[in-house]
């Protein structure tokens, strides 16, 4: 709920800010950007550190509503080839079931560390505020699917009495999702280009894909990108 609280306020002041300008001059349909993010984790995940980067794609999908906020609403999809995850790294034993020494384990082994894939986001929904010539905040929600190249997040202890992280089948998995929410704007330099920035309160889970399925809150990921539009 703090997430949510402090993108609402980031949207308030945007929404403050661009409150005098004048109408836009164009209704482009379509845009397609590229851009950067990263953001750290939360609760026991302050640790944890993401980057990426990708492409995006847009599609306005209805007529301006709204009165003078000029509201629209879109669609769009973002690739991101780029997709990395900076972790701890820490010491586990690989150990039968009911082991009863750490003698009868393999390891130990580190694991963690860098975690490298791509993500491919096929539902963005955003609701677009146009009232403002230049500056035009946004809210969106959005979800996708994160494939990693070695099982993600990592676990593991050196307690080979706990099977939940040291038995066989005690690990994640490559695949992720990654629903979110989040607040933007764009500022546009002129008609048919904008930079833009963004906030996303973003979760890590694979829905039990893996034996395990701790979940990871990566608190609030920052975007800049840059936008032609059609």
């Amino acid at each position: 709920m703090k997430i949510v609280r402090n993108l609402a306020v980031v949207f308030g002041m945007t929404l403050f800010a661009f409150g005098a300008n004048a109408q836009a001059t164009v209704s482009p349909k379509w845009e397609y950007g590229v851009f950067i993010q990263g953001g750290n984790g939360l609760e026991d995940r302050t640790d944890f550190k993401f980057f990426s980067a990708g492409v995006q794609a847009g599609r306005i999908m209805t007529e301006d509503f709204g009165g003078k906020l000029r509201m629209n609403f879109e669609y769009g999809v973002e690739i991101l080839p780029l997709w990395q995850s900076y972790t701890p790294t820490f010491q586990k034993l690989v150990c039968p079931y009911n082991a009863t020494s750490a003698s009868q384990c393999y390891g130990p082994v580190t694991t963690g560390g860098t975690y490298r894939g791509v993500s491919v986001v096929p539902a963005k929904f955003r609701l677009n505020f146009r009232h403002g010539r230049r500056l035009q905040p946004w809210l969106q929600g959005a979800g996708g699917v994160i494939y990693t190249t070695r099982k993600y997040p990592a676990i593991g202890s050196l307690n080979y009495q706990n099977a939940s992280q040291t038995a066989p089948n005690a690990n994640t998995s490559v695949w992720n999702f990654d629903p979110q929410f989040g607040v933007g704007a764009h500022y546009f330099v002129n008609d048919r280009h904008s930079v833009d920035f963004s906030a996303n309160a973003v979760h890590i889970s694979s829905s039990s894909l893996g034996d395990k399925n701790p979940g990871i809150n990566t608190g609030v990921q920052f975007t800049l990108g840059y936008t032609w539009w059609k």
